[in-house]
């Protein structure tokens, strides 16, 4: 196929809704070049940025842009990348950490000499530096349920990218059939000009009646009309594809025309292993099952009795120095060790466990609706793919023999062998064939998509 970029895509905004239809001469049958054809003026691509040359993008191209601007695909990275910091801070939780402190405690003294008692000296002093562990079970299990929720986040991210992936290939390929559209559009148009004028030039020779300058006449006004529906239809899908893959509003761009290009299918033994190894929906649901195990283990913990351990080193004496004024060093060390044991607390703790395993029990219930819907969307995206491609070829060969059928008849007509009707049933089937052509290749593009949201491998040329 030929590239359609500089034809399709240069047609601005106040070009295709002011572009009125084509000044159709009653008594000529002529068409007025200047409102058929948009001006060097009016593209679009120069709406943007005057002058520059356009951007072109290629499929993977708009992918890449598509990533970087598209906000809810950030947001889902935005999610996964909090839960990997969720679970370092957790990790951080089981390991010693180490503060420092400065406190200085002054007293009351009364009259009487006696002094109030609330620290070791009427003036207190204590810098020291504490290291502290936690050994509980509970920790333990909150980090591995923090490592269980980022590999779910992961996986929530693979998916959005995965989403992003179809709505793209749409996008840009309902653009490419936009375009191509385009030019079926215009050479509809073009033909029943030329066939209005056909007519008029046969009436004048006495060939045939009035009716079918009249019929040719209403066929080039609806032609001209498709025309503009065309135009319309291509900037709407332009500005959809501009909005998702640029972070500011660029027109100018055009794309690589690949739409009818060689994209195999693969056979359904490899999407069955691929999808069994790559399914994103799957993967975050067996780590869902893992987080709320880690919940339970979590929750038992309460039953179970809590070490921690302290030590200090510093000054804690009357005097805010290394040493007191006998003499004596102020520094030392001390180390504290706490175990604390459950006892009682009006069934909490059960409670927590048994909330821990109900929702557990609700994940694997997730799991064995994602596997299943897993194998019926294997083949309901695969038979959709399969059939979309197999039509295709039969879209293709019934868009080329309209185009026949149309040229023949028009021949026929011409020889006085068929009927104003019939080339107006040929112009309009030729329009048709090749508007489902387009729609077929587009369909086949984003079954191929979807196929890729269970494998992960997009088959694109």
């Amino acid at each position: 196929m030929r590239s359609l970029g500089i034809f399709a895509v240069s047609w601005p905004i106040a070009a295709v809704l002011c572009l009125g239809g084509p000044e159709i001469s009653a008594a000529q049958g002529t068409t007025n070049p200047a409102a058929t054809m948009p001006t060097a003026a009016g593209n679009p691509a120069q709406s943007s940025s005057p002058g520059a040359p356009p951007l072109k993008l290629t499929l993977q191209d708009a992918l890449e842009r598509a990533r970087k601007n598209s906000a809810p695909f950030q947001a889902a990275l935005t999610d996964s990348a909090l839960a990997r910091q969720d679970r370092f801070q957790a990790g951080a939780a089981l390991l010693p950490s180490v503060t420092y402190i400065n406190q200085a405690w002054y007293t009351q003294a009364r009259e009487n000499g006696v002094v109030f008692i609330a620290n070791n000296a009427v003036h207190e002093y204590v810098s020291q530096g504490n290291i502290h562990e936690s050994l509980d079970l509970a920790s333990v299990s909150s980090f591995r349920r923090a490592s269980a929720l980022a590999a779910v986040a992961k996986a929530r991210a693979e998916i959005a990218a995965r989403g992003l992936v179809v709505t793209v290939v749409q996008d840009y390929y309902a653009v490419a059939a936009a375009q191509q559209k385009l030019l079926s559009a215009q050479k509809t148009a073009d033909e029943g000009d030329r066939f209005f004028k056909l007519t008029q030039d046969l009436e004048h020779g006495g060939e045939v009646a009035h009716s079918d300058v009249i019929k040719a006449e209403l066929q080039a006004q609806d032609r001209r009309r498709a025309l503009q529906e065309a135009q319309l239809a291509l900037l709407n899908t332009r500005l959809d594809l501009a909005v998702l893959i640029f972070p500011d509003f660029n027109e100018n761009f055009e794309l690589t025309d690949d739409l009818h290009a060689p994209a195999p299918l693969p056979t359904l033994g490899e999407v069955q292993q691929q999808a069994a190894q790559n399914n994103p929906d799957v993967r975050a649901a067996l780590e869902t099952v893992r987080a709320a195990g880690f919940d339970v283990t979590s929750a038992r913990a309460g039953y179970l009795p809590s070490l921690s351990f302290d030590y200090w080193y510093g000054i804690d004496a009357p005097q805010f120095a290394v040493n007191g004024t006998n003499g004596v060093s102020n520094l030392g060390a001390s180390i504290l060790g706490t175990l604390n044991i459950p006892i009682w607390n009006w069934g909490a703790t059960q409670s927590r466990v048994k909330q821990a395993e109900l929702r557990r029990a609700q994940a694997q219930r997730e799991v064995s609706l994602a596997q299943r819907r897993l194998l019926a969307e294997i083949k309901s995206l695969y038979s959709e793919a399969e059939t979309a491609m197999n039509e295709l070829g039969g879209l293709g060969r019934s868009a080329e023999l309209a185009e026949e059928s149309l040229r023949l008849t028009t021949l026929r007509y011409k020889g006085g062998e068929a009927t104003v009707l019939e080339v107006v049933d040929a112009q309009t089937t030729y329009a048709q064939s090749n508007a489902a052509y387009q729609d077929g290749a587009v369909r086949y593009r984003a079954a191929l998509a979807n196929l890729q949201t269970l494998t992960g491998v997009l088959t694109a040329p």
